[in-house]
């Protein structure tokens, strides 16, 4: 896990914008639809950090794992796929 050391409001402002992802963003990032982002939530594979009246916040931290559990996967499953 990452550790964050904040000095000021700024830092925080440039932190929360840089590893906070809406579900939009991840839905880009993952290449996935929404219906699949909500299974990944209700199966826990995805936890948000906070959900609101209609998005949820994830850690980029979090999203970029799960792409790397997807390739390990793909690789498995899938090995002569490219």
């Amino acid at each position: 896990m990452i550790e964050y050391k904040l000095d000021n409001k700024n830092e925080f402002i440039k932190l929360v914008q840089s590893e906070i992802l809406t579900s939009s963003e991840v839905l880009d990032e993952l290449q996935i639809s929404r219906q699949a982002l909500s299974s990944l939530v209700k199966r826990e594979k995805l936890v948000p950090i906070k959900e609101l009246t209609r998005d949820r916040l994830f850690l980029k931290e979090d999203i970029e794992n799960r792409k790397e559990a997807v390739k390990e996967l793909q690789t498995k499953y899938r090995p002569y796929d490219k």
